[in-house]
């Protein structure tokens, strides 16, 4: 389980400004639900110009919580040139900390309101203030081969998991790992080894048994490692034609975004690996 410091955890347990607005000035959405971490961020502002409101949901870790929730306080109030200038070093500064490995949450916090912030220019009809350059490579979370090669020459980053570790970058469904791996090579000089990767293999019709078995083997393969990694957990309860029966335990239990998490990452692994036709529903025992 990952060391979170005392503000993360009460971000994470008690998350401000959860939901959604009616009639946003302004929203963005960063990420793929399928793909693990995904959050949208929408603001309202008042008529002196200042965010007045601000609204997020997310699917993620408590570090994707944690930053999502501590960056709607700090913006509140703030123009959007204020609000433009935070970075993820101010959201992590907030938090007293994350881990290395989660970093990437604090960017896509500062991710999300960059394009809820490009999202009010555009509506607007006004020419919305540069933020990013170069060709999105990470189209799970929209990093560019430009961020990319910012973030592994300021850090010495030698490998795909580095990249992923600092801005998320490959930490989707994987296909841009290759172009990663050679962006790495262009400014350091060397290569940088990409796992295989593997399409899911299922069966053209199952048995019942063929599907307790495969649902159980995603569960365990493709699902758990994911929680247990955050201090959380996941059991299957039953099997009924295609509904499949879960318990969320540990943090998940508490997690306030256990829905998403049930139906839009659960539900899609179980779609992805085994079959079209599942459905997922919470245990209420």
């Amino acid at each position: 389980m990952w060391d979170y410091t005392d503000k993360v955890m009460d971000q994470f347990h008690h998350p401000r400004n959860v939901g959604k607005l009616d009639n946003p000035d302004g929203a963005g959405e960063v990420g793929s639900l399928a793909c693990g971490d995904a959050l949208t961020l929408m603001f309202k502002l008042d008529e002196n110009g200042r965010i007045k409101d601000v609204k997020f949901q997310t699917f993620g870790c408590a570090s994707a919580i944690a930053s999502s929730s501590v960056l709607t306080e700090m913006i509140k109030g703030m123009t959007l040139e204020e609000a433009a200038a935070v970075t993820n070093k101010d959201i992590v500064a907030r938090l007293g900390g994350l881990p290395e490995q989660k970093m990437h949450c604090s960017v896509m916090g500062q991710e999300a309101l960059e394009a809820a912030i490009g999202d009010y220019y555009k509506r607007k009809g006004s020419k919305a203030p540069a933020v990013k350059r170069g060709t999105v490579v990470c189209t799970c979370f929209g990093v560019t081969d430009e961020e990319i090669r910012k973030v592994v020459h300021e850090n010495n980053l030698t490998t795909v998991d580095d990249v992923t570790n600092y801005c998320k970058a490959g930490g989707g469904c994987g296909g841009c790992k290759k172009r990663i791996a050679e962006l790495i090579e262009e400014v350091q000089g060397r290569s940088a080894g990409v796992p295989r990767q593997t399409q899911p293999l299922r069966p053209a019709k199952l048995t019942n048994i063929q599907k307790i078995q495969l649902v159980q083997e995603t569960i365990n393969e493709q699902i758990r490692p994911a929680l247990r990694a955050d201090g959380g957990d996941i059991d299957l309860i039953d099997i009924e034609g295609n509904k499949v029966i879960v318990a969320f335990r540990g943090m998940c239990a508490q997690c306030k975004m256990a829905e998403y998490t049930m139906k839009d990452v659960v539900e899609a692994k179980l779609k992805e690996f085994v079959s079209d036709e599942l459905c997922v529903e919470e245990s209420k025992d």
